[in-house]
C-alpha cells in the first residue's frame, strides 16, 4: 500500500511539473497570415488547449504579409526564450525561400523547430456540372488540349499551385495556371464554373463536396482522407509522386533552452491530443501529427528540398 501511495504521489507530481508554464510572461503565437484562415485556427486552438493547461496568458497575433515572410522574420529578431513562436503553413518555411529573394530569415538555420502540429492533403475538384468524372478524364482531356484546361489557387507559389505544377510534371501534360488572391475567390469562381478544377486544401472545400457543388476526383495523401473516404488517393488514380499535404508547424527563435523546448513541445502535443480537438480536426480533413522537434527537423529539411527541385523543374516564379 505504501509503494502505491508513492508512486501515486510521484505519477502527481510528474503531472504538475508538466503542467508548469516556462515562464509567467504572455506566450505569442504569431501567424504570419491575416486572421480565418486553417494557420489562424490551428494557432488559436492551441493558444486556448495550452492556455487552459498552463494556467499562463497566451496570446495570437496575426501579421500577414509578403506571403507569410514578415512575420517569419518577425519570429527569428524575437528572443529565443519561449515567449515568441510562429504557427506557420509550409510556405514561409519552405516554399517562399525559392521564390522570394532576399527574404528576412534562414528557414532551416534561423529556428528551433517544435511540432508539426497538424496535416491534410489537397484535393482535385471541379464544378458539379463538370464533364470530368476521373483523374483520368483530366489528364486526357489536358492531353487532346494542351495548356486548355484551367487550374484555379489561391496564389502564386501556394500549395495549391506547387501541386498542380507537380501534377503536370508527373502526368506529361500542361494547363493554365490562375491565380487569386487567397483560397477564397478561387473556390467561387471554381464553384460558378469559372474555372475548370483546383488542387485545393482539403478542408476548404470539404463542405462543397458533400453538398454536392464540388466534385472530388482524387487526394494528395498517402492514404484516403476520413473526410472523404469514397475519394481515391492520386497513386489508386493512376498517378504516382504526387504525395502532397499542406501542413501547420510550429518553430521558435533559434537558441531556445533546452527545457522550455521540452516543455513547449509537452504542452503542444498534449493540447492536440485532447479529444475535442481531435474531433474537430479530423471533421475538417486534418490528421494530428504532433511529432518530436526532431522529427520535424527532418522532415522540414525534405520538404525544403523536395519543393526546391519543383519550383526549378517548372521555372516557377512569384509573379
Amino acid at each position: 500500500m505504501k509503494k502505491l501511495l508513492c508512486a501515486l504521489a510521484l505519477g502527481a507530481t510528474a503531472l504538475a511539473v508538466q503542467a508548469q508554464a516556462w515562464t509567467d510572461k504572455t506566450v505569442t503565437l504569431l501567424v504570419p497570415f491575416p486572421p480565418g484562415g486553417s494557420t489562424d485556427m490551428v494557432a488559436r486552438t492551441l493558444s486556448t488547449q495550452m492556455a487552459n493547461k498552463l494556467g499562463t496568458t497566451i496570446v495570437v497575433d496575426n501579421k500577414a504579409g509578403a506571403t507569410g515572410t514578415i512575420g517569419a522574420g518577425m519570429v527569428k529578431r524575437a528572443a529565443p526564450d519561449g515567449t515568441t513562436f510562429l504557427v506557420t503553413s509550409l510556405g514561409p518555411l519552405v516554399i517562399a525561400p525559392h521564390l522570394i529573394k532576399g527574404i528576412p530569415y534562414d528557414p532551416i538555420a534561423d529556428f528551433d523547430t517544435i511540432t508539426v502540429a497538424v496535416q491534410a492533403p489537397n484535393v482535385l475538384v471541379v464544378p458539379a456540372a463538370s464533364p470530368y468524372k476521373s483523374v483520368a478524364d483530366v489528364i486526357a482531356a489536358e492531353k487532346k488540349n494542351p495548356g486548355k484546361l484551367t487550374f484555379a489557387s489561391s496564389g502564386n507559389g501556394s500549395s495549391d499551385h506547387l501541386t498542380v505544377e507537380l501534377f503536370w510534371q508527373q502526368t506529361g501534360t500542361t494547363g493554365v495556371h490562375v491565380p487569386y488572391k487567397g483560397g477564397a475567390p478561387a473556390i467561387s469562381d471554381l464553384l460558378g464554373g469559372q474555372v475548370d478544377a483546383s488542387f485545393q486544401n482539403i478542408n476548404a472545400v470539404v463542405t462543397h463536396v458533400k453538398a454536392g457543388k464540388l466534385r472530388a476526383l482524387a487526394v494528395t495523401g498517402d492514404k484516403r482522407s476520413s473526410a472523404l473516404p469514397d475519394v481515391p488517393t492520386m497513386a489508386e488514380a493512376g498517378v504516382k509522386g504526387v504525395d502532397v499535404y499542406s501542413w501547420q508547424g510550429v518553430v521558435a527563435p533559434k537558441g531556445l533552452p533546452a527545457d522550455v523546448r521540452q516543455k513547449a513541445h509537452a504542452a503542444m502535443v498534449a493540447a492536440l491530443n485532447e479529444p475535442e480537438v481531435r474531433k474537430q480536426f479530423d471533421a475538417l480533413g486534418f490528421e494530428i501529427v504532433a511529432n518530436t522537434p526532431e522529427q520535424f527537423a527532418t522532415f522540414e529539411k525534405n520538404e525544403y528540398e523536395r519543393w526546391k527541385k519543383v519550383i526549378q523543374t517548372g521555372n516557377i516564379t512569384a509573379n
